[in-house]
Parts: structure tokens; sequence; C-alpha cells
């Protein structure tokens, strides 16, 4: 078979990534051809909802996955933080394209770094981690929530009432808003989401020839550290309300694996760090290691903070 239909939400940003994954495929075979269908998901049409609100992980996946499964499409193409760890016993994610870089950065209407914004700046954020990071660096800055796509927000920082954002260098990145960058953090000192960064692709366990195909396209070092990030939310059981930072890092040459992670109290005030390193193919066995170091050193008692911090968050204007 070499028609394909690919489903993926109708965002600026998931249809470049979509386009990144479909030029892969034709560099390794010319003749297959790929038709996009534009899926809407509940994070989509629920707009007015903060991310770290709503209840369901999966919440920009589900919709364009159930495509796969009901077979409307061939394959879905996905930001890989978006998937969930058990995405059910018919799907797999077949392959991980090239890891862009997995780093924050902060934009702003100033050149002002994080730590120099004024008392009572807003800044705004969709995501807990984020959040709490940001007040670490600068506890007199307000964090707001802010919903939309990429290029509205970084629209509501430019234009609008925002002074500055935290987003993933990655997306600023394949919309070439970069230019708008006035800080880069680095990874082990803002830790970023498990999977930021990575592109997966998703289809049916049972479609081995697509399967095989795809495999073709894929990043090994990439695969190995996501395999890493996804194997400890696994085992962490964090979804979007319980914040977790976390990189993994390869390296073919020594044949080793290490991984950082960071779980933070909702107040900011006190974290828990863990490193861990092992040989590269026990990548799943690291993030689990790891999350088994969080929670025996406290990272459980975090989560029933987050409760009512998540309370306060919701309720800001």
């Amino acid at each position: 078979m070499n028609n394909y239909r690919v489903a993926t939400r109708g965002s600026k940003l998931a249809l470049i990534q979509t386009e990144i994954v479909t030029d892969n495929l034709h560099k390794h075979y010319p003749t297959v051809k790929c038709d996009v269908v534009k899926i809407k998901s509940s994070g989509d049409i629920n707009k007015n909802k903060l991310l770290f609100s709503v209840d369901e992980k999966g919440v920009f996946e589900k919709e364009v996955d159930r495509a796969v499964l009901e077979e409307e499409a061939d394959f879905a193409v996905h930001s890989i933080k978006d998937i969930p760890t058990d995405i059910g016993d018919e799907l797999v994610v077949a392959s991980i394209l090239k890891r862009e870089k997995p780093n924050d950065v902060l934009i702003g209407k100033s050149k002002s770094r994080i730590e120099s914004l004024e008392p009572n700046s807003h800044v705004g954020t969709s995501s807990l981690r984020r959040a709490v990071q940001i007040k670490r660096k600068n506890p007199n800055v307000k964090v707001i929530p802010i919903r939309g796509n990429v290029e509205s927000r970084v629209r509501k920082c430019i234009e609008g009432p925002f002074d500055a954002l935290v987003l993933a260098e990655a997306g600023l990145k394949r919309l070439h808003l970069t230019s708008f960058i006035v800080q880069r953090f680095n990874y082990r000192d803002f830790v970023p989401a498990p999977g930021q960064g990575a592109i997966g692709i998703v289809c049916r366990k049972d479609n081995k020839n697509l399967i095989a195909k795809l495999q073709k396209i894929e990043d090994k070092p990439s695969r190995y550290a996501i395999d890493a990030e996804r194997s400890l939310i696994h085992y962490l059981n964090a979804g979007c309300r319980f914040p977790v930072g976390a990189i993994a890092l390869p390296n073919l040459k020594t044949n080793r694996i290490v991984m950082y992670s960071t779980v933070f109290s909702a107040d900011g005030t006190q974290s828990i760090n863990i490193k861990k390193s092992d040989v590269i193919s026990n990548a799943s066995q690291v993030g689990r290691d790891v999350a088994i170091d969080l929670l025996s050193k406290g990272a459980s008692d975090f989560a029933h903070e987050w409760r009512e911090a998540l309370e306060k968050w919701n309720s800001q204007k």
C-alpha cells in the first residue's frame, strides 16, 4: 500500500509536524502518497478550560487516535507529550522522529530575562510545571493561565496583556517564531516536560507493513530518550495535574543513557531531584527507577498539595 490517510489536529503547528513526518516518509518511499485528515480534539474545542483543569489524559490525542482505531486514518501524528503512556491494546507508538531541542524559552515585550522582570509582571503559561519554576526564578511576577495555539499566545504577549510567556522552543522553531525568544532555559535549570520536542506516530498494532515503513524514519537516540521519559510518567502516574520535569540524554558512543528528573512542591519551596544512568538498552528501566526514587523521597506528598493549589490557580482572573 502506498496511499495513507494521516490523522492530525488542525492547528498550524500540528500540520507542520505532520508535514515533517510525510516529508521523511517520501525520502524513503518516493511513491508514497499521504492525505491529511484534520480532527478537532476536545482540547481544541474546550478552549475556555485551562489545560491542567481538564480531567482526562490525552485531551489533545483521543479523538485523533480514534480515527486510527476506527480505520478512518492509517496513522496519527502527535507531539509525544500529548500521548498517554497507556494508549490501549490496539495502538502503538510506531515511530519517533529526531527530537528538537527540548528546552523551554522566555518570550516578552522587553528583552528582560525572567529574573529581571518587574514586580507584578504578567507571565503566561499553560503548564503547572512551568508555573512553579517561573515563581522559583522570580517570586514577584504574577503567573497567569493562558490558552490558545502557540501563535495566538505569542500575539497575546507581543500585542496584548501579557508581559512575557514561557513556551517550548521546539514549537516556536517549527513555526519560525524564534525571533521573539529573549531567554533560553538550560534543561537542568528549568526542567522540561517528559517528551517535549519530540514527534510520535501512532498506528494500529496489526498494521505490520505500515509499522515497518514508519520505523525506517525513526531516530534511535530519540526513541531511547522518549522510552525512558514515558516509562517515568507511567510508573509515576503523573498527568497534567502533577507537574514533573524530566530529560533523558542517550549517548550512542558510550552506550549510556542518563536521566534527570525534578518534582516540585506546590509553593515551589521544595523540590526532589533525581539522576540515574544505565546502559542505553535499559532506557525504560532507568525511567522506572527514577520514578521509584521520586516516590520514595516524597513525590506523592507533593501531589496532595497540588490539588489545593490547582483550585487557587484556576480561580485567578
